[in-house]
């Protein structure tokens, strides 16, 4: 069985909503397999909870599904038997049903109620304004299409709009839990796991058994059968309308096209078309726009270039949509040499940085880096890219970074190199106090360490409890 892991801080607010005096309406929403019905189903445990889910049919359909699910639920057989045209009389007879204990609704897919009806918001708002609110109860509405849950339920314009007592927006699991998922692993096969998984706990079950992750790929992806052969179709298909153009925009960037002239260029359409996609993408958590950590006005900086923040996405956008007929015709095996020969350069190296990036942030909170530190991230101008700048916006510490997912140890080079590279910085340059970090997946050379002791470097592997380097304890206070 899949463990439950992570989510202590989305389960403390549900466990604070349902202490509430009065009645709760919490919003949870989040893409699809990101563990929605899972957390909702391990608050639940051992309460009075009813969980209805609803489906594609039309509303009448649901209503009766419903209607049936509530009868069962408060043992009335006349409700059951009966033929019921609203929505009203339902949770009439629901709220007749009392119990010791506070009653939970939870709405599953709560986007396609108000997909059939689109009036369905307007209904349930009248519901909870003329019945819940005031039953002490606490109500949950999830959703995975994210564009529709924001329109039905979070919008100025909802009808709900103002009736949520919070909402919960549920994200990937973090790098650092993985080894309470993957027990006996080593970090470089966390960081394999997670460059495919992306902390989305159902992919994280399909890779659970996995012994190498090249014949996990040949298993759940490469073939037309796999679960997560057509993932990004069940992604998208209900998000967005021109699907191809928004696979076309991925592929570009999977591909390494970052800035918006390249991108609009490979798809074959003029720049000024491309906004309207990126920030769909963007809204739905699958791309991001990246400016130097240093730029005071990121907003408005000219230099953002384009990512893909689900690991899985971009793996799929690089190595299996452009190969499709390959594996379409029985040659998956040239599409897994590909994998074979570039997954590290062009996938892995740069979701470790990102964990690296990561991890900046629970040094600060374990004290191990400057607390003042208040930005953490990437640094670039044309001639030079660093992996992490990190520094205190309103004091005097920054600290520069290099991450290596190489098959060698780090040896001194890289730091004389990163230093050359951090005197193109031009944040503070006078006053600043430098510290200098680094993250290296096959550990560092004899000399490297020498001179860590030497110059106080704080040398890390990964972001893992009780598996980071003993190295990580020098001191960071020398110059």
């Amino acid at each position: 069985m899949q463990p439950f892991i992570n989510r202590h801080t989305e389960l403390e607010f549900l466990e604070t909503e349902y202490a509430r005096s009065d009645s709760s309406l919490v919003i949870l929403y989040g893409r699809r397999r990101i563990g929605k019905t899972a957390l909702a189903a391990k608050f639940g445990e051992h309460k009075n909870m009813l969980y209805f889910l609803a489906t594609e049919e039309s509303e009448t359909e649901n209503r009766n599904q419903f209607k049936n699910l509530v009868g069962d639920f408060t043992r009335n057989q006349l409700l059951k038997n009966a033929d019921v045209d609203t929505w009203y009389i339902i949770f009439d007879e629901l709220l007749k049903f009392r119990t010791d204990r506070k009653l939970i609704v939870v709405l599953d897919e709560f986007q396609y109620l108000g997909k059939s009806n689109r009036a369905f918001p307007s209904v349930f708002q009248k519901i909870w304004d003329s019945k819940l609110k005031d039953a002490n109860i606490m109500v949950i509405l999830c959703g995975s299409l994210i564009s529709l849950m924001e329109s039905q339920t979070l919008a100025y314009s909802s009808p709900l709009y103002g009736r949520r007592t919070g909402q919960i927006k549920l994200k990937q699991i973090p790098f650092r839990f993985y080894d309470e998922f993957f027990a006996h692993k080593s970090q470089k096969e966390l960081v394999e796991l997670y460059s495919m998984t992306g902390g989305v706990p159902k992919y994280i079950e399909i890779f659970r058994d996995t012994t190498d992750i090249f014949e996990a790929i040949a298993h759940n992806v490469l073939t037309t059968q796999s679960l997560l052969y057509e993932e990004p179709w069940f992604l998208l298909q209900n998000e967005v309308s021109e699907i191809g153009s928004y696979f076309s925009l991925l592929k570009a960037v999977a591909m390494g096209h970052s800035k918006q002239g390249k991108i609009a260029s490979v798809m074959e359409i003029k720049q000024t078309s491309l906004p309207k996609y990126l920030k769909t993408l963007i809204d739905l958590d699958i791309l991001r726009r990246d400016v130097p950590v240093t730029e005071d006005s990121p907003e408005k900086s000219k230099k953002g270039l384009y990512r893909i923040t689900d690991h899985f996405l971009a793996f799929w956008f690089q190595f299996i949509y452009p190969n499709r007929s390959f594996i379409e015709t029985g040659r998956a095996d040239v599409v897994m040499e590909k994998i074979r020969q570039s997954l590290v350069e062009r996938h892995t190296a740069y979701v470790y940085e990102e964990i690296c990036r990561e991890s900046v942030w629970n040094l600060i909170a374990d004290s191990k880096l400057p607390k003042g530190i208040n930005r953490v991230g990437r640094w670039w101008d044309k001639n030079t890219e660093i992996d992490i700048v990190a520094f205190d916006s309103e004091g005097k510490d920054i600290v520069f970074g290099e991450c290596k997912y190489t098959n060698d140890p780090m040896d001194v080079d890289i730091y004389y190199k990163l230093r050359e590279k951090a005197m193109g910085v031009e944040w503070n340059r006078q006053g600043r106090r430098e510290k200098y970090i680094f993250f290296s997946i096959n550990g560092y050379t004899d000399r490297m360490t020498e001179l860590a002791g030497q110059e106080g470097l704080l040398l890390q592997i990964a972001d893992i409890p009780d598996k980071v380097s003993n190295l990580q304890m020098r001191s960071v206070n020398k110059k």
